[in-house]
């Protein structure tokens, strides 16, 4: 009998190992590239090892769903990748990294606003994901490797535990989210700095129930029809104030008078805001809260606040026959304001688009002239009217000339380049403002208007100018502790055909909440009861709002205004 011969089975084994060893290389890849994309936008050994912590739970977390590990590193290898993405988008428009909040508050206005911005991103977000599709599969289709899943949830647990302990033991810093690197980690500190925030505080500060405490009482269904009333012009001057409280900057002649009022004094407003976010300042003059009160949540306080804070100078101007609008520099679904204003009392926010511009920074005379436009289409309704003109022409940066030709006879006073060029738009503004008051007592010689205009916050280039010498961290802590010297503009309240009402809430210096409240007496409107009670606390406190007893005035106040119903589900 003749022996078969052994089929040799070597070759495919080979091929089998050479093909296992290729698979292996891909998931190995997709491991090597999540630990690049980690490497490259981090900064520091914390950060990295943070964002190294938060890989691996998002790892583990889905191999505990699929039980592979090459699909449960490629969709945290996207998921990554555009998290930074949009980080980086953010930080180029807010100056501020994406946060645990942002996926918190979500709304259909963060979805227009960068449909807005990005009208193509659609389309592209759809080709990404139809081009990333089969790629998935494929890592899915070749991965060797198995690992079982109650072995893959425990690594889940041990990652999260030691994130969330290493984000206790070092608590993410204010100041750290504005640096623009670190985004995966920042999200995922922030993460656990806004649970535990909203597990001890909720969204706002509120004093408990007290027994004793009288309810506030309902709000008058309005004032007196019969008297004539100003029309109001609210006027917020972009990263204004004097800048001669910082030592040695040289300004020209009659600089100061920009800040003077109509009865030749000047006074000073302070923001809660410094160096940028003017929506801080914006909730302020428009609610008269503090955002103080929100603690971390106050960078989202027009998107938490919408719909869920029914008050403010508008609504109190509405009840007393006045038609109410904003003429607002940019796209109005950014940061949900349109439906914050409306909420405040707002009839109508028109906002860049309406106004037929596709940039929001424009020279001082385009809102003026738009100002000027609306009362003349209002007018005729035989209504007062209130309007909250934005400047935007002092807005960062200060490196480069603005519209040289508007100021063709400026001679630089002699600071640096930057702060000359400071100093130049704030004449410019000056120069505006007095042909703009002028073209109203010429234009609309029978009417009466209450003027206030107000710097929204300081610009950044004050932090290094009010005390020269301070060290970075010593200037951080000014900055955390509200010390007014950085915090502190101005406001200014003209008239046309009134005389402002003289009241004791038209103090020297005032909180920016209080400023509704300022206005309101100035115009001589008759104060709602949670005007009334907010006068008191003014009053007592001088002009300090959420400064006074360490914020416990603010939080009594927003208790009573949760009680009347005016706070909603906050």
């Amino acid at each position: 009998m003749t022996a078969l011969p052994l089929h040799d089975n070597r070759p495919i084994l080979a091929a089998s190992a050479r093909g296992w060893w290729l698979r292996a290389t891909l998931v190995a890849m997709v491991y090597a590239a999540a630990g690049a994309v980690l490497i490259l936008t981090e900064y520091g050994p914390f950060a990295i090892l943070l964002s190294f912590l938060t890989l691996a739970l998002l790892v583990f977390a889905g191999i505990a769903v699929f039980g592979r590990p090459g699909i449960a590193a490629a969709l945290p290898l996207a998921l990554m990748a555009a998290l930074i993405a949009l980080s980086q988008f953010k930080y180029g428009i807010l100056q501020l990294t994406l946060t645990f909040l942002d996926f918190l508050i979500i709304d259909s206005a963060t979805f227009s606003f960068m449909n807005s911005v990005f009208p193509s991103l659609r389309g592209q977000l759809a080709l990404a994901a139809l081009l990333s599709i089969p790629l998935l599969w494929l890592i899915w289709r070749f991965d060797p490797f198995r690992i079982r899943r109650l072995t893959a949830l425990a690594g889940a647990v041990a990652s999260l535990a030691a994130l969330v302990a290493l984000s206790v033991a070092v608590p993410e810093q204010p100041w750290e989210p504005f640096q623009g690197v670190n985004h995966i980690s920042n999200l995922a500190r922030s993460g656990v700095a806004s649970a535990s925030q909203l597990a001890s505080d909720g969204w706002l500060e509120a004093a408990a129930k007290s027994p004793g405490e009288t309810p506030m009482p309902a709000a008058s269904a309005g004032c007196a029809a019969s008297v004539r009333r100003p029309h109001i012009i609210m006027l917020l001057d972009e990263s204004s104030f004097d800048i001669r409280a910082a030592p040695g900057i040289k300004v020209p002649a009659g600089y100061g008078d920009l800040f003077k009022s109509i009865d030749g004094r000047q006074r000073t407003f302070v923001a809660e805001a410094t160096g940028g976010p003017t929506w801080y300042t914006e909730f302020n003059v428009l609610s008269g809260l503090s955002v103080r009160s929100f603690g971390k949540m106050k960078f989202y306080v027009t998107r938490i606040a919408a719909g869920r804070i029914a008050r403010g100078l508008p609504m109190a101007l509405r009840h007393c026959g006045y038609r109410t609008f904003s003429l607002y520099p940019t796209y109005g679904n950014f940061l949900d304001a349109r439906e914050y204003q409306h909420s405040t009392g707002i009839d109508r926010l028109i906002d860049m688009a309406e106004m037929g511009v596709s940039e929001d920074m424009q020279p001082d005379p385009f809102y003026f002239d738009q100002a000027r436009s609306l009362i003349t289409r209002e007018r005729q309704k035989q209504v007062p009217l209130f309007a909250f003109v934005y400047l935007t022409a002092n807005h960062f940066p200060w490196t480069s000339v603005y519209r040289p030709d508007l100021t063709p006879h400026w001679q630089a006073p002699g600071n640096t380049p930057e702060i000359d060029e400071y100093i130049r738009r704030q004449m410019m503004t000056a120069d505006a403002y007095q042909e703009f008051v002028a073209r109203l007592k010429s234009d609309f010689p029978d009417d009466s208007f209450l003027i206030v205009r107000f710097g929204d916050h300081q610009p950044a280039i004050s932090h290094r100018l009010i005390e020269p010498r301070l060290a970075p961290r010593e200037l951080a802590d000014r900055l955390l502790t509200y010390d007014p010297r950085y915090y502190a503009t101005y406001y200014a309240i003209d008239a046309i055909n009134f005389e402002p009402v003289k009241s004791p809430a038209v103090m020297d210096t005032v909180d920016a909440a209080y400023l509704p409240l300022v206005i309101q007496e100035a115009a001589g409107i008759p104060l709602d009861p949670s005007f009334e009670e907010q006068k008191n606390i003014m009053l007592r406190c001088k002009g300090l709002f959420y400064a006074c007893k360490d914020g416990a005035e603010a939080r009594r106040f927003n208790r009573l205004l949760i009680d009347a119903g005016i706070i909603k589900k906050l």
